[in-house]
């Protein structure tokens, strides 16, 4: 470990390792055939619905769960057969568990008691641990005294004051309202970036993944669709389920009427189109995602390759910074279009009304075609993450 406690390049500190893994209950595969590969330091989400497979998952790293096939390795030790408390990972789940009569400062001393470490260190590391978690003044309260997200961080300091290889969050959020829910997102990816300690975090809300996250696996069915930065998940969707579950996005099937320039064109009309670019093979209808903010109303001027359609207006709905268009092409599918407020000028279209749509080709990305990131490839860097859509 590095000075600041980060992990050194080469360091196995943190890194975990869910090989092949299977978990059936009965009749029933939750977890099927899964590999991952959770660099040390890293902020890592697995998202998806009720039922994907992800909490089951993070109780197979955890140790209350054995796989039925695969193996889990922690650190570069096989950890499959070890139970919890043998792991060197803390696992803070929805409901805090704190102890009601006990001050914040023994709640979190009561774990490295339990490891009978020495006076002078459990006093040491509790003070170290408040300070971390920005609750030095609220040693001495008890957690009845405390706000939701006050004692939050007590859940997260009783968990981090052991010191562990990784800490496992199962939906530590979700007993929250919505505003401070978001506080403390920004405060979770703030304290893991402080600690440098390996974040292994489960959640079906994508805007809290997107928010947090330095890779995402986004689960259905018991498998991991696709693992990715939150920046790729986005702009290139491995699947129609990934497209649909992050953020919102048109599904479109384009119909190959010809084959021009590296690009599937669908003739619509004397002036519509629809271009993606070409995947290859001889397929005669390919399926593409198209997120709303890249759909712009009105005509095109001299821009070739841009898909171009016209479509009816079925619904508005005002969001205040911007207007979502509810529209329907030709061929009858039905597409949401953003339209940002702040447009000068902007005509403002309402039910009924006929639009041109139109669309960069670059932004009509085609389903499966160099989407997904492969289990275990290197994680991006931190500051690539700048301006990645919620």
């Amino acid at each position: 470990m590095s000075d600041n406690g980060m992990p050194l390049a080469g360091d196995r500190t943190g890194e975990i390792l869910v090989q092949a893994a299977t978990k059936r209950f009965g009749n029933v595969t939750a977890v099927d055939d899964v590999s991952i590969t959770i660099p040390g330091g890293e902020f890592f989400s697995m998202l998806g619905p009720s039922g994907c497979g992800k909490t089951t998952t993070l109780r197979l790293i955890a140790g209350f769960e054995q796989p039925d096939e695969g193996k889990i390795l922690l650190q570069g030790q096989d950890v499959t057969h070890v139970p919890p408390s043998k792991r060197n990972v803390n696992m803070v789940f929805q409901a805090y568990a704190l102890f009601p009569h006990m001050t914040v400062a023994e709640n979190i001393a009561f774990g490295p008691r339990i490891k009978k470490l020495s006076g002078d260190e459990i006093r040491s590391r509790t003070q170290e641990i408040l300070r971390t978690v920005q609750l030095e003044a609220m040693g001495d309260r008890r957690p009845g005294q405390l706000s939701g997200g006050q004692q939050q961080r007590v859940a997260l300091a009783r968990a981090l004051v052991n010191r562990p290889a990784a800490l496992l969050l199962d939906e530590p959020l979700g007993a929250l309202d919505l505003k401070l829910r978001k506080e403390m997102q920004l405060e979770l990816k703030e304290l893991q970036s402080r600690t440098g300690t390996t974040f292994v975090y489960v959640t079906h809300d994508q805007e809290e993944a997107m928010t947090m996250s330095d890779r995402i696996a986004v689960m259905n069915g018991g498998v991991v669709e696709q693992l990715a930065t939150p920046r790729e998940l986005y702009q290139r969707p491995a699947s129609a389920f990934v497209a649909g579950f992050i953020g919102t996005s048109n599904l479109i099937s384009v119909r190959a009427d010809r084959r021009d320039d590296g690009m599937v064109v669908m003739d619509l009309g004397p002036e519509e189109r629809i271009l993606a670019p070409d995947p290859g093979g001889a397929e005669p209808a390919i399926q593409i995602t198209v997120r709303p903010e890249w759909i712009k109303v009105g005509a095109a001027h001299g821009q070739a390759r841009a898909s171009q359609v016209s479509a009816t207006v079925t619904d508005v709905v005002y969001l205040g910074s911007l207007t979502q268009l509810i529209v329907q092409l030709k061929t009858g599918e039905r597409l949401t279009v953003h339209r940002l407020n702040d447009e000068v000028g902007a005509i403002d279209p309402r039910p009924g009304d006929i639009v041109t749509l139109r669309w960069a080709a670059e932004h009509s990305f085609v389903i499966g075609s160099n989407g997904a990131t492969p289990a275990g490839a290197p994680v991006i860097d931190r500051n690539e993450r700048e301006g990645q859509p919620t």
